[in-house]
């Protein structure tokens, strides 16, 4: 049987709003295997980001364990967490967070540079990922020179930039409009395909329905899987 590459074992997180400490999770427990389409659906409130933010190595638990790829990312200091969130994951958010003075070529190589990837090979892949989004002929162009969907679409090429094999997505068309939306969600539908696992959080129904599972938070608690 194969092994989860994702595993969360009793996490909790509360944060102190002034004196008092207020729960956001309380003793989530998953398990996610490799390949999976997962959703993280829930109210606001929930804790559904709070979950994807540890998840990702984001954000720290405040008790609990959560094992990627065999590592307890918990026990990992601050280098070894960004050395692990650089090969074993990419990132996308709700607002791009793509670099204003970059060029879209320039945003995908950025993760690259990180992985020291030397500057002929990270320009020919950052050219075939753009490429693979549909925007071939954006490469040199700023994101303030492109709509949010073409963002969107750089976003995800840079969270491909190192190959990972779990992608972490947050709201990821939530500012878009529904068609650029769909197609965002069917991008990732053929990255997921390819055997990418994903894991990302939504509160539009018509989206949740591209994941495989959907996993249900209320009140930092599951309610089902």
């Amino acid at each position: 049987m194969t092994e989860p590459i994702i595993i969360v074992d009793e996490v909790h997180k509360s944060y102190l709003m002034g004196k008092e400490a207020v729960p956001a999770l309380r003793g989530v427990s998953l398990e996610i295997q490799p390949g999976e389409f997962v959703c993280l659906m829930g109210p606001s409130g929930s804790g559904k980001t709070t979950l994807l933010n540890i998840v990702g190595g984001l954000d720290d638990a405040s008790r609990g364990h959560v094992i990627v790829e065999g590592e307890n990312i918990v026990s990992l200091n601050e280098n070894d967490l960004a050395t692990l969130r650089l090969k074993k994951m990419g990132f996308v958010f709700q607002n791009y967070n793509l670099l204003g003075n970059f060029t879209a070529e320039e945003n995908v190589e950025s993760p690259m540079v990180l992985a020291r990837v030397g500057r002929r090979e990270r320009r020919d892949r950052a050219q075939q990922l753009l490429e693979r989004v549909g925007l071939g002929d954006r490469t040199h162009h700023y994101p303030s020179e492109l709509s949010g969907g073409q963002q969107q679409r750089v976003a995800i090429a840079r969270a491909l930039a190192n190959d990972p094999p779990i992608l972490i997505a947050d709201e990821m068309t939530g500012d878009l409009d529904s068609e650029t939306g769909f197609a965002i969600m069917k991008l990732v539908t053929q990255l997921n395909q390819e055997g990418m696992t994903i894991v990302f959080v939504t509160h539009d129904p018509r989206m949740a329905e591209f994941a495989g599972r959907v996993i249900n938070l209320r009140d930092g608690k599951i309610l089902d899987s």
